[in-house]
């Protein structure tokens, strides 16, 4: 590509236009059913695009490998999308990032490694994680990895807080894990390095749960491996693994939590003042709410009786709405050669503009992780204080109006080529599983759309209305059968989360000014 930053004339698309992009967020495309709060909320601006347009509409993956995810059961985020629809291309994200600045040796060179290391010569550092070689939260290769490279680089004494799968692989294949990482650990002892496994529990029962559903799964997970208190006791990971499972009904996703101890029958591996603790798992789904029992000091989901002043770091960084963990060893992609960057490098004015739960999605993500302008005097970027101490669906029209207000006001000063906004309804309200809100979310979103396009009319310019991820358009989990799912008491389960749903992109002169086919 060279360093021309050039951009050939679009083939169909009239030059000069003013152009809206605008993203729904967790705004996606599934069977019309009662869950599906895009389907029966008022969506008259929405519905006119589908159906006046029919061949303007696409729908286009926005989870998986389509967005540098590593598998297609990656349910995409706000960020990976933004990422991809600010760059324009795909960049590894998750595993594959993990894979390459561990094979570089440039996880052991960053802010987060570093930030650990001042542990190391006095504390202990502990990894906790998945241990399994599924690939969907964590590789068992890449645990092994760390756990050398970090004894190779001055830790004296660690610790392996593991939780068994059989979920994403083989139920019974804990056993193999375990033994796998006991091998790794008996050859660093060996070499004078204290390493050994301090604690476990089956993933669905211990650390790993998602969305706040359930914080007494967080609390067992901390009470091992903080406290070093657990109802089994045993004094080798193998032993405890192989005898748990003989449990009548046992299975390694539900194993009870247990802890290690020494022949004293006291904990090998509780985390105290001066220790370093790392979650190792890559996705971050199931880590956001160990992070935040690790990181919050005003924390108050469950009593954690004792907590340790530690240096902690992520895998990954799991919220970057959050920025939640603060520290960790693999960074974001670095993108380079953005869209936005592109349209200041050929002289076209940008307007950007969101409420602040995702004011940095189509500022920072948009840019390819970068803060700031790329040419102050080419660009605007307008935050809305979003509103604050309230769950959103007690607002469920959050700033939607406000956001279009800007937009238009933008569009029609003709100061901008291109004016883009993330409307966060359909996402934010979504999260929180209230279903009667969320449909009252997406009317608000589909009416702040007819504001903005109904300016690009004005001007006769040109709109682009699409998504980075799905959310609301399916609100209940769902069994094999893709029938809702029943919780013991027969009531439906709430889906809170994204989904792995395609979105829709449709873009258009607006309609009574002409139209390119």
């Amino acid at each position: 590509m060279g360093s021309s930053w050039k951009l050939a004339d679009h083939p169909k698309l009239p030059k000069g236009k003013t152009i809206a992009m605008v993203v729904l967020d967790g705004w996606g495309e599934a069977k019309p059913d009662q869950y599906n709060c895009i389907h029966i909320a008022e969506t008259p601006t929405m519905d006119s695009l589908k159906e006046g347009a029919p061949e303007k509409w696409r729908l286009v993956r926005a989870h998986g490998t389509a967005v540098g995810l590593p598998t297609e059961d990656d349910m995409g985020n706000s960020e990976v999308g933004h990422n991809a629809l600010g760059a324009g291309r795909i960049f590894a994200q998750g595993a594959k990032l993990v894979d390459l600045a561990l094979a570089s040796g440039k996880i052991y060179d960053g802010e987060g490694f570093t930030y650990i290391k001042d542990s190391f010569e006095t504390g202990t550092l502990h990894l906790i994680g998945l241990l399994s070689d599924g690939g969907v939260h964590s590789r068992l290769d890449q645990v092994q990895l760390l756990v050398k490279g970090s004894a190779e680089r001055g830790a004296k004494r660690i610790r392996v807080h593991i939780l068994t799968d059989g979920r994403d692989v083989l139920d019974g294949s804990s056993v193999g894990f375990v033994e796998t990482l006991e091998n790794d650990l008996a050859e660093l002892r060996a070499k004078g390095v204290d390493a050994q496994i301090a604690s476990g529990g089956g993933r669905m029962y211990v650390t790993m749960d998602r969305y706040e559903n359930d914080w007494e799964v967080v609390k067992r997970g901390w009470d091992a491996q903080v406290l070093g208190e657990a109802p089994y006791k045993f004094t080798n990971a193998v032993e405890a693994v192989k005898k748990l499972r003989q449990e009548p009904k046992a299975n390694d996703q539900y194993l009870p939590p247990f802890v290690i101890v020494d022949d004293n029958g006291k904990a090998v591996g509780p985390i105290v003042d001066g220790d370093a603790v790392v979650t190792f798992n890559f996705r971050a789904d199931r880590m956001v709410m160990i992070a935040k029992s690790l990181e919050y000091e005003d924390f108050d989901k469950f009593d954690r009786v004792r907590v340790p002043k530690i240096r902690y770091a992520g895998m990954l960084q799991y919220d970057g709405e959050l920025q939640l963990p603060s520290h960790y060893l693999v960074s974001p992609p670095e993108i380079d050669r953005t869209s936005g960057e592109y349209l200041v490098h050929n002289g076209v004015r940008t307007f950007a503009c969101s409420e602040t739960v995702k004011f940095g999605h189509v500022t920072f993500f948009w840019n390819g992780n970068r803060s700031g302008y790329f040419n102050p005097k080419m660009e605007e970027y307008v935050e809305i204080p979003s509103d604050s101490g309230i769950t959103f669906n007690v607002q469920p029209k959050m700033k939607a109006i406000e956001i279009a207000e800007k937009a238009r006001d933008a569009i029609l000063s003709g100061k901008f080529d291109q004016v883009r906004v993330n409307l966060p309804n359909s996402d934010m309200v979504g999260h929180t599983g209230d279903i009667e809100a969320t449909i009252v979310a997406c009317k608000a979103a589909d009416e702040a759309v007819k504001m903005i396009l109904d300016a690009i009319e004005q001007v006769g310019g040109i709109y682009v209305v699409t998504a980075d991820h799905g959310n609301a358009e399916d609100m209940v989990k769902r069994n094999k059968k893709g029938e809702p799912a029943l919780d013991k008491s027969g009531n439906i389960q709430i889906l809170t989360s994204h989904t792995l749903e395609p979105v829709s992109a449709c873009c258009h002169r607006r309609p009574g000014l002409g139209t390119w086919s």
